[in-house]
């Protein structure tokens, strides 16, 4: 008898999470031809995530309010699995650990929400966001301890659950983002105005303010003919971009240029002279891993994150993601050709177990032990 995967992912539609899915389904689907395994994927649409050899459950209603989606996790998969069983192996992508019947269970946890310090005013601004960073450690808790394993992306997170939730280091994997394939772009020489480039979504822990500020305050210094600040976010996404927008679309050196496809994310890397990323918490920060292989400039927010994820680069600098006035001055020193500053980032050293494919952790994720 074949021994049955599930894969639930009901929640991941879009952005990295919805990345994390696909490559997970892609390997598994090679997988399922050894005749082994029965792969079963819970997911919001199977269009969103389709490999052959794989069975989809579509589960589209789940995203209707958060008490579908707790009814789901721990109502509609228990008896899912009772149908299914029995179940080998039990993984969640989306950070919840379902009430299941099966021999094993994992859970893949990339939300950095319970680490989030919001500010009050940001209330008004996105109160989904403010809400969820102050319950979902709390969902985090619910049933974790029922996991074989737990997977997180960066060494500072496992060292937070182990703190936070009593688990055993050696029960939580440090799973690394792949290498994915990047577009070819040559560096594009420089025409007298230095580039800064913040490729992000809208959402209001990415901190686009401090950038806002910090260019303001700079042009108030030296002419801002001398300096471009790209965003990729228009102004009009939802209330806190409105807000940004209003406040500081007015600027000459700040360029609101909305979302990009990944060929143009890497033209505009190819174009910028430095990344800025002042986001106050992630769980990677992938534009800094994918902008370090440039080996141009960085500024980064000085938080154990970005220290992580720029982890063997040549040149970047920190600065203090609450401080304008710190992230101006580094801006003026690199526009006036100082890079003094800046330094390699020494790589951190992560203790097993941890993974950098797929095939690894799904290697310890069935391995007889």
């Amino acid at each position: 008898m074949k021994k049955t995967i599930v894969v639930s992912a009901v929640n991941l539609r879009k952005g990295g999470t919805l990345t994390i899915l696909r490559d997970c389904l892609k390997y598994l689907s090679g997988l399922s031809l050894s005749g082994e395994y029965k792969i079963v994927a819970l997911v919001h649409k199977k269009e969103l995530a389709l490999y052959p050899g794989i069975e989809y459950i579509e589960m589209p209603w789940t995203i209707k309010s958060w008490i579908f989606r707790l009814w789901c996790e721990y109502v509609t998969m228990r008896r899912i699995s009772h149908r299914l069983s029995p179940v080998y192996l039990w993984l969640s992508l989306h950070d919840t650990s379902p009430c299941v019947k099966a021999e094993r269970q994992a859970v893949y946890c990339h939300n950095p929400y319970p680490f989030y310090r919001w500010k009050w005013r940001e209330l008004f601004m996105n109160y989904h966001i403010v809400c969820f960073a102050w319950f979902s450690k709390y969902i985090y808790r619910i049933n974790i301890h029922s996991n074989r394993y737990v997977l997180v992306q960066q060494k500072w997170i496992k060292n937070s659950f182990v703190q936070m939730f009593g688990l055993a280091p050696e029960r939580i994997i440090v799973t690394l983002p792949g290498q994915n394939d990047t577009p070819n772009h040559k560096i594009i020489a420089s025409d007298g105005i230095y580039r800064f480039l913040f490729p992000s979504y809208g959402d209001i822990h990415k901190n686009f303010e401090l950038i806002c500020m910090a260019a303001n305050m700079l042009a108030e210094e030296i002419e801002d003919t001398r300096f471009r600040v790209m965003v990729t976010i228009f102004g009009d996404e939802n209330r806190y971009t409105k807000w940004l927008y209003k406040k500081w679309g007015h600027l000459k050196c700040i360029e609101f240029a909305g979302f990009m496809s990944r060929d143009k994310l890497y033209e505009a890397y190819a174009q910028a002279d430095c990344l800025i990323f002042p986001s106050r918490v992630e769980t990677w920060g992938l534009p800094i891993s994918e902008f370090a292989s440039f080996g141009k400039p960085m500024l980064l927010a000085d938080l154990p994150y970005a220290h992580e994820t720029a982890g063997g680069s040549r040149a970047a600098a920190f600065f203090n993601p609450q401080d304008p006035y710190e992230l101006k001055e580094q801006m003026k020193r690199l526009i006036n050709g100082d890079h003094s500053f800046l330094s390699p980032v020494p790589e951190v050293e992560i203790s097993a177990p941890v993974t950098r494919t797929w095939a690894e952790l799904f290697e310890l994720l069935l391995k007889n032990n």
